[in-house]
């Protein structure tokens, strides 16, 4: 297995201060201080679904609004899988989970292919959840995969309530790119027939 898949990642703008200490070969521990309670929630859930370990502190114009520490913990987030990743020799490179809650249904598809997009298929079907800006996950995971370089594709197949859809693209995501990010021995190199990723 590869060693040390870690990063640290820090990045201070005059909007937010946000530090991220992210292990891809975890056992689902976070130590979370970030100022959007919400987005504290769902990074708690992705590190443990994932087995990752996420240490984050992040701060900002929350009295403006949520959008930009949540668009720059997409960006951090991104930035530490990617360097954690580093030349991605010997990874599966492909993850997808299905993930029911309740009567939420979502999947998760990525691909850890240096070709950066967002798929995103799903409505969410309220603008808040509690204070929280709903159209703020779309920008977090449009972010991430910019970020972290990778193809990542969101669909909702059904559900009502919106904090069950967010929750399960959070621990869908989580699990896919537990899947993707293994090391699988028979792996020789990347796995891409040009050779590098």
């Amino acid at each position: 297995m590869t060693v040390n898949r870690k990063a640290l990642i820090t990045r201070t703008t005059r909007e937010t201060d946000i530090a991220i200490d992210f292990n891809v070969d975890g056992q689902g521990q976070s130590d979370l201080e970030v100022q959007v309670p919400f987005m504290a929630h769902m990074l708690e859930l992705f590190t443990k679904h994932g087995l990752f370990d996420l240490n984050a502190t992040g701060k900002g114009d929350v009295e403006v609004d949520d959008h930009h520490l949540t668009e720059d913990l997409g960006i951090c987030l991104g930035q530490a899988l990617r360097q954690a990743l580093g030349d991605k020799k010997g990874i599966k490179r492909y993850g997808s989970m299905t993930l029911p809650m309740d009567e939420t249904l979502v999947t998760v598809a990525i691909d850890l292919s240096d070709r950066p997009h967002l798929e995103w298929k799903a409505e969410l079907p309220k603008d808040r959840v509690g204070t929280f800006d709903t159209e703020n996950v779309h920008e977090f995971f449009w972010k991430l995969a910019v970020e972290a370089r990778m193809n990542l594709h969101i669909v909702l197949h059904h559900g009502h309530n919106t904090h069950h859809i967010v929750e399960a693209m959070f621990k869908a995501l989580a699990r896919a790119l537990d899947e993707a990010t293994k090391i699988d021995p028979r792996i020789q190199g990347v796995p891409s027939t040009k050779g590098s990723l």
